[in-house]
């Protein structure tokens, strides 16, 4: 692992960047040419939407994978956090400007659809991280800065209930994402103090 480590350690920063924002124009590209499907406005959405996901999960690995794997992607964590909040972003973009589009049905959306609820909850609560996932707000907020970023925990499983409460009917990948996101925030408990012998 010593060897994929010190391979990472020279990857830059910005290369993560370009890579993860590529599908997003590419998304786009197909949704206006006919390549997602006779409902290229929902379909835009839901791959918007999934691929937050996974980046949210990607992000929530991270500190496991240096854990348990000795897989070293602290480097690389900012940029999937931004990425994350991106993407989410759009996804919600897409759903307010291309469609709903009506400010009044919106809101009502946002009242009367607890999975809609949910999921503007989990946006609420990434927003601040993404405005402080910057070096300023770091030195600024101190130790705080830490814990403020430790919303990505509850807005995750926001993130992931929102899936599985948009699926019609029985869907397994929904619940995968939503029992990957729970196993992920469970390696983050403390592990019990085994007792000395007396």
């Amino acid at each position: 692992m010593s060897n994929v480590n010190s391979i990472l350690r020279r990857v830059p920063v910005w290369l993560i960047y370009l890579i993860g924002a590529l599908p997003a124009p590419w998304l786009f590209y197909l949704g206006m040419t006919g390549g997602l499907g006779v409902e290229p406005i929902k379909a835009l959405e839901h791959e918007l939407g999934e691929l937050a996901l996974q980046l949210l999960i990607l992000g929530l690995a991270v500190t496991p994978l240096r854990r348990f794997a000795g897989l070293n992607l602290m480097k690389f964590r900012r940029a999937i956090g931004v990425l994350t909040f991106s993407y989410v972003a759009l996804h919600l973009l897409v759903w307010l400007v291309l469609d709903v589009q009506i400010l009044s049905q919106i809101w009502a959306d946002i009242l009367k659809r607890p999975y809609i609820t949910i999921g503007m909850t989990g946006f609420a609560l990434l927003l601040p991280l993404a405005v402080t996932s910057n070096n300023w707000s770091v030195r600024k907020l101190g130790p705080r800065w830490r814990s403020l970023h430790k919303l990505v925990y509850p807005a995750a499983v926001l993130g992931g209930l929102h899936y599985v409460m948009l699926a019609k009917g029985f869907q397994l990948e929904p619940l995968v994402y939503l029992a990957i996101i729970l196993g992920l925030l469970a390696l983050r408990l403390p592990l019990p103090r085994r007792k000395l012998a007396a």
